[in-house]
């Protein structure tokens, strides 16, 4: 069996190679993009190795990202290897913009990398005070002990955690909760398996909420807050877009999970062990976490960038000793290097001349606005489903910001750029089929209470459903004005 998944492998790897050493050297015209030049070529046949190491999972999606800076940085940028960029060109074709490495080593740092990271220290620091348990109590109290309620309970308490902390940190904590409650529950039932889906569907769906909610929120609002569409959105903006949706996809996932699995018995009971500390300590972290929540959400009150409030309690928690430099190796690296990749690659696309080059040649004024909205959701939707969806996202919305700045007037009328792109982001997040799918999802599966059919059946529904709605919202509130 291991040498089959070897040979697999392998086989992909090679297929991959092939495929960029050929974009790599073939001859510019086979392109049909005019005055192509070798620099854009390039990053061309970076940007496919990037799309097919991603989607086959050749190597670790965050390795991905690794690469494609060392090979941004090797082949095409202003400190590259001195034989591969030569003044004189053979066949006549330009070498075109090196990219500043500079600029490349920047999106290891970009302000939203320490926006992350803010919400990692977050999520490190709430276990550590009881102040989880302690909201997690505040959260599910008023939902009573009858099944139905308890499931919303789940649904909203989920939700609310993953908005602010990691959907995967929110799915583990939630778990926790639930264990008790699996004991005293017949196996193969219809209670356990509701409530056990319960949790990778409010942590994906709630974490469309914030921008720190999930990775490609985030990586949306850079480009839309970028040039040329410079849209400042803010934390707030964001959520005042996404919220709605949110709760109205939180309803429709109850309804579905009640309708799926009845529940015979009337009541449930809930304990939740742990309890709050009220040292010092766990002041200072309960104060740092309310701060920080509500400076995000009063950004544009306050005039400071939600980037820089993330810098709150990641400055806090160290100088008290609540963040020590164990904690450090829990921040989830991998996701801030996955981000680092799908910057490089917009980098690339644009310091290069590439997107410039490929709206020019590619007349998207004559496309359906309608289609490009829809079909690219419905993609982003179907790639999130087997592989990352911050890697989809990374993958998806550089080339989308090139085709919308293209196609912003004929964009307009349903909400312009702003719901495609922001349309990827949402598509994403609805992505959860498999156990796969998300890391939620994972986590849920391996609890036994879940059959793959049953995910799957509820991933369907919830993701065509919350297309349908969410995009609904979106061109609605985008042509009357109202986004």
């Amino acid at each position: 069996m291991k040498d089959k998944r070897r040979l697999n492998k392998i086989l992909k790897l090679v297929f991959s190679l092939i495929i960029f050493f050929f974009i790599w050297f073939a001859p510019a015209a086979i392109f049909g993009i005019s005055g192509l030049t070798v620099i854009e070529q390039r990053v061309m046949a970076i940007f496919a190795l990037a799309t097919l190491f991603w989607v086959l999972e050749i190597i670790p999606v965050w390795a991905t990202s690794v690469l494609i800076i060392g090979l941004f940085l090797f082949t095409t940028s202003d400190s590259s290897l001195f034989f591969l960029r030569p003044e004189h060109l053979q066949n006549g074709q330009q070498l075109g913009t090196l990219i500043s490495y500079r600029a490349l080593f920047a999106t290891f740092a970009d302000p939203l990398i320490f926006l992350f990271i803010g919400g990692f220290v977050l999520a490190i620091a709430a276990p550590k005070c009881g102040l989880d348990v302690t909201l997690a109590r505040i959260l599910l109290k008023p939902f009573g002990n009858r099944y139905e309620y308890v499931l919303l309970g789940f649904l909203i308490a989920t939700g609310c955690f993953s908005m602010f902390l990691s959907n995967t940190a929110t799915a583990a904590l939630m778990l926790t909760f639930l264990t008790p409650i699996f004991k005293t529950l017949p196996e193969n039932s219809n209670g356990r398996m509701g409530l056990a889906l319960s949790i990778p569907i409010g942590a994906n769906i709630g974490g469309m909420a914030t921008i720190v909610g999930t990775p490609p929120n985030a990586i949306a609002v850079k480009y839309l807050n970028a040039a040329p569409f410079n849209m400042n959105i803010g934390f707030m903006d964001w959520t005042e877009i996404m919220l709605p949706i949110v709760i109205i996809l939180l309803f429709m996932a109850w309804i579905v999970l009640i309708k799926m699995f009845p529940f015979k018995s009337q009541t449930i009971d809930i304990k939740i062990e742990g309890k709050a500390q009220k040292n010092t300590k766990a002041i200072i972290t309960y104060v740092t976490f309310a701060v920080t929540v509500l400076m995000w959400l009063l950004d544009k009150v306050t005039g400071v960038n939600s980037n820089i409030v993330a810098m709150i309690p990641i400055c806090v928690f160290a100088m008290t000793g609540i963040l020590t430099k164990d904690d450090l190796g829990k921040i989830n690296w991998s996701v801030l290097w996955l981000f680092s990749g799908g910057f490089a690659l917009g980098l690339g696309l644009k310091a290069s001349g590439l997107a410039n080059h490929v709206i020019e040649t590619i007349p998207f004024g004559e496309w359906s606005p309608l289609v490009l909205i829809i079909g690219s959701g419905l993609l982003c939707w179907v790639l999130s489903n087997f592989i990352s969806n911050t890697a989809t996202a990374a993958l998806l919305v550089p080339i989308l910001a090139v085709v919308g700045s293209a196609m912003d007037s004929t964009l307009a009328p349903l909400g312009g750029v702003s719901t495609l792109i922001v349309g990827i982001a949402m598509c994403a997040s609805l992505a959860m089929c498999l156990p796969i799918s998300t890391p939620p999802n994972a986590l849920s599966f391996s609890t036994g209470c879940i059959k793959q059919k049953n995910m799957i059946k509820v991933g369907l529904i919830m993701g065509i459903g919350g297309m349908a709605i969410g995009y609904l919202f979106l061109i609605l509130g985008g042509t009357y004005g109202l986004l």
